[in-house]
């Protein structure tokens, strides 16, 4: 009997710890290859953040021949626009981590003299668009953020009208000879978006 009893024993004690080894073996390939995956995703997030864009506005340095488009009276429901032809120049300031572009235009609507003065941010890796124009002769609202694939893509929210809205700047199709540049607000926290402001750039020199 005692026999018996010990080959049970044998018999359990086999069926029961033969596939331990194995679990313990696939335990550590499994963690291993997650900790591969984590570190992969890690150095991949390091590397978007590690991205140093004190130069993405090279490109417009330089003279441009500007065609305008503005919305008479944003967020009115208007459909007003009025079309004039400018010039715009842009010049480096700090070795590009900073620049300053001044758009002329003239038309029979008036006389129209914008700056803006864009400064890039080393910490933050964004940058801020700060504009004034003649007449009020003080900086708006910044618009903050920065260039991905190929588009740029600035955001503030500030007063219209009374009212708190938030406003878009968009710069894109943007090659050696050109570029495009949008401004947009939205009154409904940023589900609708109205332009009201379209540049279109083409270089002179």
């Amino acid at each position: 009997m005692n026999i018996l009893n010990s080959m049970r024993s044998g018999l359990l004690i086999c069926s029961l710890g033969a596939p331990l080894p194995l679990v313990v073996q696939a335990q550590p390939a499994q963690q291993t290859q997650q900790t591969q995956q984590t570190q992969q995703a890690q150095q991949s997030s390091r590397a978007a953040a590690a991205r140093d864009g004190q130069h993405d506005f090279d490109f417009e340095i330089g003279v441009w021949k500007t065609h305008l488009k503005r919305l008479v009276h944003p967020l009115s429901g208007s459909t007003t626009w009025v079309e004039l032809d400018g010039t715009t120049v842009v010049r480096k300031v700090w070795n590009g981590r900073a620049n300053l572009a001044e758009l002329e235009t003239d038309a029979a609507s008036g006389h129209l003299e914008v700056l803006s003065l864009r400064l890039y941010d080393p910490q933050s890796r964004q940058w801020s668009l700060n504009t004034a124009n003649i007449k009020s002769g003080t900086l708006s609202v910044p618009t903050i953020g920065e260039f991905k694939d190929g588009r740029g893509e600035f955001f503030d929210q500030e007063s219209f009208n009374g009212r708190t809205i938030l406003v878009r700047n968009v710069w894109s199709d943007m090659t050696a000879d050109s570029c495009r540049f949008e401004q947009s607000f939205s009154d409904d926290g940023g589900k609708t978006w109205e332009v009201n402001w379209i540049a279109i750039d083409t270089r002179v020199n």
